[in-house]
């Protein structure tokens, strides 16, 4: 899908929503993302691999990955031309920039080849962005397809809040609506489903007594995780 064919509500929605949090963004985030630099740590990026981020944002994954992992490229995909103009700022401003190439598009639809001359890659993931986008399914597929052989797809994202109490999961669910988003109780399973339809493994855990849910679908041909 084009830059022109995004959609257009989901695009200017996340643009209005991020036009001026995105310049806070990273300073308050940190203290409730919790599990992306876990992430970030399992990645275990094989020697001049390529890695996409699908919804990422600021760039703030991206730079630490970069920093992680510095015989990687990466490649960022976000559907907020907002979130963009932060993101290809913090590239220049780290260095990053010869090494880090972002696109807009929709995470649920997209055409990697056309965007970042690239189908494939060792590694793609998403951190915190499922429970934002509409269709969020179409996005772990879409993921999947843009693997590359023995790759691997790894997600953070909210939880069900399982082991927490009502009260503080009531809250949350509360504040996040008002940024649009909504923790994905099926997530696990849509998870696991497309790990069963592509012959990969799955590997799943809670964190922080569910507050967020970390998982990683792995190729066969890799070392189970």
């Amino acid at each position: 899908m084009s830059t022109t064919e995004l959609p257009a509500s989901h695009a200017e929605l996340m643009d209005g929503v991020y036009r001026w949090q995105r310049h806070i963004y990273d300073l308050t985030r940190k203290y409730y993302l919790l599990g992306r630099d876990r992430l970030i740590a399992g990645l275990d990026m094989p020697q001049g691999g390529t890695v996409l981020e699908l919804g990422c944002g600021t760039g703030r994954n991206i730079a630490l990955a970069a920093r992680r992992y510095p015989n990687a490229r990466f490649f960022g995909l976000d559907i907020s031309a907002e979130m963009l103009e932060t993101a290809n700022a913090a590239m220049a401003r780290e260095g990053l920039a010869a090494r880090v190439t972002l696109a807009r598009g929709d995470a649920t639809d997209f055409d990697a080849m056309a965007l970042f001359g690239t189908a494939r890659f060792d590694r793609v993931f998403v951190s915190y962005s499922l429970s934002m986008i509409p269709g969020w399914e179409k996005t772990v597929s879409a993921a999947l397809a843009a693997l590359a052989p023995g790759g691997s797809l790894h997600v953070v994202d909210f939880g069900q809040q399982e082991g927490l109490p009502r009260w503080f999961r009531a809250l949350l669910r509360g504040w996040l609506r008002k940024f649009h988003v909504e923790p994905r109780a099926s997530l696990r399973d849509i998870l696991e489903s497309e790990s069963e339809r592509t012959g990969a493994t799955f590997h799943f855990r809670t964190l922080y007594r569910g507050y967020a849910w970390l998982a990683v679908i792995r190729s066969r041909s890799n070392p189970i995780f």
